[in-house]
């Protein structure tokens, strides 16, 4: 007979419902197998020692790319730390799983695979050599808007450029400027940048993120239509590296 976990977790994986909102999903599906097909993104098999499970991770369970979108408070059982998690699929379904249900279904599948983050590759760095002056910034920005297709969606939403002046400054006066949605910012992180072309990887930052584009028309302080394009719909995760770039390293 199969232990009751192991039954559990299979009728919570099997146990799934359409995803009403799946289309804010889509983009994500598509640049994720993109990724992974260019080697931006990796896949390894899921053990024991590679079994942590975030919100914003990707995961191939069953033949299908699992994204997990939430992830509820973390409780202790006698199995080990739980959490309660929205798992959408990229065939246009959810399931309101357990985790310790996702990390069993994922043992018990040969093929079953963490999706690696994307790689930042040459331009990461662990410091900066000494006498060396930053260039540039890339900043990661989430708006305070009240717009319905905003608020409803704004973990998931980011505002992504470069910039090479004061970020502070010219975030200041957001509320009144159409490309920022007419509303106040927050600044999720910011990399510094060292003998980067600013113009050049802004416009290689967008084309990577451009399945993801907001597409979103607002109207400005003088009435006329505005379609800002360094929105995307991307999960932010943060991680414990250095905020700084450099190119060919």
């Amino acid at each position: 007979m199969r232990p009751r976990a192991e039954i559990r977790a299979a009728e919570e994986i099997a146990s799934r419902q359409p995803c009403p909102d799946f289309e804010i999903y889509r983009p994500l599906f598509k640049a994720v197998q993109e990724q992974i097909q260019s080697g931006i993104r990796k896949t390894g098999r899921f053990a024991a020692t590679n079994n942590h499970v975030r919100a914003g991770d990707f995961f191939i369970l069953g033949g299908q790319i699992v994204y997990i979108a939430e992830m509820g408070p973390i409780t202790s059982t006698p199995e080990g730390p739980n959490a309660r998690l929205r798992a959408i699929f990229n065939n246009g379904t959810e399931s309101n799983l357990l985790l310790r249900s996702l990390q069993n279904a994922l043992y018990k599948d040969d093929a079953g695979r963490r999706v690696t983050e994307s790689d930042a590759g040459p331009l990461s760095a662990a410091a900066a050599e000494e006498g060396e002056l930053a260039n540039g910034t890339v900043y990661v920005l989430r708006s305070r808007s009240e717009l319905p297709a905003i608020a409803t969606r704004r973990e998931l939403i980011h505002k992504i450029g470069v910039t090479g002046g004061d970020g502070q400054r010219r975030i200041a006066n957001a509320k009144l400027d159409a490309t920022y949605l007419l509303a106040d910012v927050e600044v999720d992180t910011t990399y510094v940048l060292y003998h980067v072309n600013r113009t050049k990887l802004e416009n290689l930052l967008h084309r990577f993120f451009a399945p993801g584009r907001l597409e979103i028309t607002i109207t400005d302080r003088f009435g006329n239509p505005v379609s800002p394009r360094e929105w995307f719909q991307v999960p932010f995760v943060r991680h414990r590296r250095s905020h700084r770039a450099y190119p060919g390293r």
